[in-house]
């Protein structure tokens, strides 16, 4: 695996977790989903900053790059 794999894979790994992190307050907030849902929605929140500082380079290229991810997981998603 080299390195611009393991990029795209926090890249990939940083917006499930986003998505994940903002639905489900979503399912609760629509009442389709338990209030017990925003504590794994916080702990994916936490996880998806903790996989953005991994990125040894913080440049406004590396969250373009991450921009275009998360539009492409949040369009496989749904």
């Amino acid at each position: 695996m080299g390195r611009s794999d393991t990029h795209l894979g926090l890249f990939f790994a940083a917006a499930v977790a986003e998505l994940v992190g903002c639905y489900l307050p979503l399912l609760w907030l629509s009442s389709k989903g338990a209030t017990w849902l925003l504590l794994p929605a916080a702990l994916s929140l936490v996880i998806f900053v903790w996989l953005l500082t991994l990125h040894p380079a913080a440049s406004a290229r590396v969250y373009a790059t991450y921009g275009a991810i998360y539009i492409a997981t949040a369009l496989g998603w749904l």
